[in-house]
């Protein structure tokens, strides 16, 4: 041993004097345990010497005062000694649970989750009332396994049923299992005590949002702000409470917090995702497609992100970035999830760039290639699924707007094979699908000066809907010109 620590264990030896002789009373051993703490790091080597020291004689069966260092030196992460230490603690009583309780805290700090509760467990079989075992099991299985982790707690409340740690351990494994009603319920049993901490209350407002019940989320937060005006988790949520409750105006204000005024903030995907919708909702659709590209690059897993863009572009009437976007975004779907009803979509993309009024950002060239497009893909949809009517029915449409004066009939041979259609099936569902194909061809045939025809028509819409005005006036003028 080096002079130095023999000068040191002689005075520690002079200090502890005569308290080997009975065990140390609690007061004077706490306090050199505290002087261990003090020391551990300025001085590794003296604090070992006390540490020692404090262990000789009748105060080696002292199980409290050698777990008391053991924690320290577990703290400092010097595993060596506490190794040294809990085999003290075990040859003073082995079957002590607040051994078993600390050989699971080891454990745990070298994240062997599986012999930290077995160790618990220990703790348990040597005292079934020692309730830390069971909130400490539970909280080590919180993740690796919840149901044992419940299992576990639902004993504990079998023997303590008005024990708030045992509920605050319970909210603690629904919350991280996604369980949030569950969660909410927990939470709310002890969420008015001094148990519960700012970051249960932000748990709990959280997992009231998850379980969609905004306006309690909502007052939860607000409560938090009142107390911490600057809080990230709180205004986060305010936010996103205000989005889902559609009170846009006031979401505009949190959000210009959130994002402009709060320093430090780790911003999520879901942040710029949110922000994303409430700008869209206040139709800025640029400031909009910036949040969203901002959650993409964040979340590419998120495809659903870049149909989010798309329907900014198209909200913005810039097309042409649309269907870039959505071409992006079918492209990005796994192979399982793609289907005829993206195509659809793709098509009515086309369709509404085609009857787009904005003669500023789409051009009459730009429509008329537009509805080309639609139609290509609409009797693709046709051809493949021959059964259903909805390909010829856009098909009718799309060459609706084609031929806006009607004089070419492009739409005629599309409405009248989804009369057949719709007609074979024979269900009311439809009359709307089957009054916009019968408003078609009335017209048509009145262009046409095929009055008779023309007027099956519009007596098959009256047969549907006997006040429908177009068929009557259309009736009423074809009888004024005496057909």
């Amino acid at each position: 041993m080096k002079i130095k620590s023999r000068i040191v264990l002689c005075c520690v030896g002079l200090l502890f004097a005569g308290m080997v002789s009975a065990q140390t009373p609690e007061s004077e051993w706490k306090a050199g345990v505290n002087q261990v703490k003090e020391l551990i790091k300025s001085n590794p080597d003296q604090a070992w010497d006390m540490t020692e020291e404090l262990t000789k004689g009748k105060n080696k069966k002292n199980v409290d005062l050698i777990l008391a260092l053991t924690k320290v030196y577990l703290d400092a992460q010097k595993m060596e000694q506490v190794e040294e230490l809990i085999g003290k603690a075990k040859k003073a009583d082995k079957q002590n649970p607040k051994v078993s309780l600390m050989e699971g805290d080891i454990a745990l700090a070298k994240k062997d989750v599986g012999t930290a509760c077995q160790m618990y467990e220990q703790a348990i079989y040597f005292d079934a009332n020692c309730y830390e075992a069971y909130l400490k099991y539970a909280r080590a299985y919180k993740s690796a396994s919840p149901t044992m982790a419940i299992e576990k707690l639902m004993q504990l409340k079998q023997l303590a049923p008005d024990m708030k740690e045992a509920d605050k351990a319970l909210a603690e494994v629904y919350y991280a299992s996604n369980r949030f009603d569950e969660a909410v319920k927990a939470y709310a049993s002890f969420i008015h005590t001094d148990l519960a901490t700012e970051s249960d209350i932000l748990s709990y407002a959280f997992a009231l949002f998850m379980n969609k019940d905004f306006e309690a989320s909502l007052e939860i937060a607000h409560k938090g702000l009142e107390k911490n005006p600057d809080h990230t988790g709180f205004n986060r949520l305010a936010m996103y409470n205000y989005i889902d409750m559609k009170r846009y105006d006031e979401a505009v204000s949190v959000a210009d917090k959130f994002f402009n005024q709060l320093k430090d903030v780790n911003y999520s995907g879901l942040d710029y995702r949110y922000y994303g919708a409430l700008l869209s909702a206040k139709d800025d659709f640029a400031g909009a497609i910036t949040q969203y590209e901002k959650a993409y690059e964040m979340d590419t897993a998120s495809v659903d992100l870049l149909k989010q863009i798309s329907d900014a572009y198209a909200g913005n009437n810039d097309y042409e970035k649309a269907i870039e976007a959505y071409n992006r975004y079918c492209d990005a779907l796994p192979a399982e999830e793609k289907s005829m009803a993206n195509t659809f979509e793709l098509g009515r993309l086309y369709y509404d760039e085609g009857t787009s009024t904005d003669s500023v950002k789409v051009t009459l060239e730009m429509r008329q290639n537009a509805l080309i497009q639609a139609d290509t893909i609409f009797a693709q949809i046709a051809e493949v699924a021959p059964d259903n009517y909805i390909g010829n029915f856009w098909r009718a449409r799309t060459n609706s707007a084609r031929d806006p004066e009607t004089t070419q009939g492009l739409a005629k041979p599309y409405y009248e094979k989804v009369v057949e259609m719709l007609l074979a099936k024979n269900d009311p569902r439809y009359n709307s699908q089957l009054l916009e194909c019968y408003r078609y061809l009335g017209y048509y045939y009145m262009l046409q000066t095929d009055y008779p025809t023309s007027k099956e028509y519009w007596n098959k819409i009256l047969a549907i809907n006997p006040e429908d005005a177009m068929a009557k006036t259309a009736l009423k003028g074809i009888e004024e010109l005496g057909q």
